[in-house]
């Protein structure tokens, strides 16, 4: 599938990139690569501060990694049904980022469907981490088209995957409280589920 519909939206960003001074290019381009790792931080801030919480919240935050990977699963396995190549590839741009190589698929982004599933199942886990990660989330699938790897609508598709798979199973995962109620009271899983003690980083939400 070749998709140019927002070519032109695209090729205007791409252009504004080049006229960016290098020093912003390269930090954009180095949060959009490896960015994702804020959220990885913000998963496990979210199973820490959902410690001395109800057992509901902490099978949500228990459940925001697999949910996450669960939604680039699905991700991938619609890019797999689309043989869209990169717009840097198909308009033959100059990006900030090296081009992918050819049958490096373009719809929708990864990056994006991870970022955005993770902020929606912190929203359900943890809405004050959730509301630190949607903002972040933005950034990382506008960042994937100024650096000129993906078009607009393969983020915009990756935002309404990452959110419909992460949101229901988010939700859902709390229904694992009872199970999670147990192994907070075994001697293995209790100390990593329970904190009786609430200091700086207790429940919040």
């Amino acid at each position: 599938m070749t998709s140019r519909f927002d070519a032109a939206l695209y090729r205007w960003v791409t252009d504004l990139a080049q006229h960016t001074p290098e020093p912003v290019n390269e930090t954009i381009r180095f949060f959009s690569d490896y960015g994702l790792g804020i959220f990885a931080a913000l998963m496990l801030l979210a199973w820490w501060r959902a410690r001395p919480a109800d057992a509901a919240r902490m099978a949500a935050a228990l459940a925001v990694p697999l949910v996450v990977v669960t939604a680039f699963l699905v991700n991938d396995v619609i890019k797999s049904l689309f043989d869209e190549q990169r717009p840097c590839r198909t308009l033959h741009t100059v990006t900030v980022e090296t081009c992918p190589g050819l049958g490096d698929w373009s719809f929708p982004s990864n990056h994006t469907a991870i970022a955005f599933a993770c902020a929606a199942a912190l929203l359900v886990a943890n809405r004050r981490l959730g509301w630190v990660a949607l903002p972040i989330a933005a950034l990382m699938g506008l960042s994937r088209v100024w650096i000129g790897v993906h078009y607009p609508h393969d983020v915009l598709a990756a935002v309404v995957v990452g959110t419909a798979v992460a949101w229901p199973l988010t939700v859902a995962a709390r229904r694992a409280a009872p199970a999670v109620e147990r192994m907070r009271g075994t001697r293995l899983l209790g100390p990593a589920l329970t904190r009786t003690s609430h200091g700086p980083l207790g429940a919040s939400g």
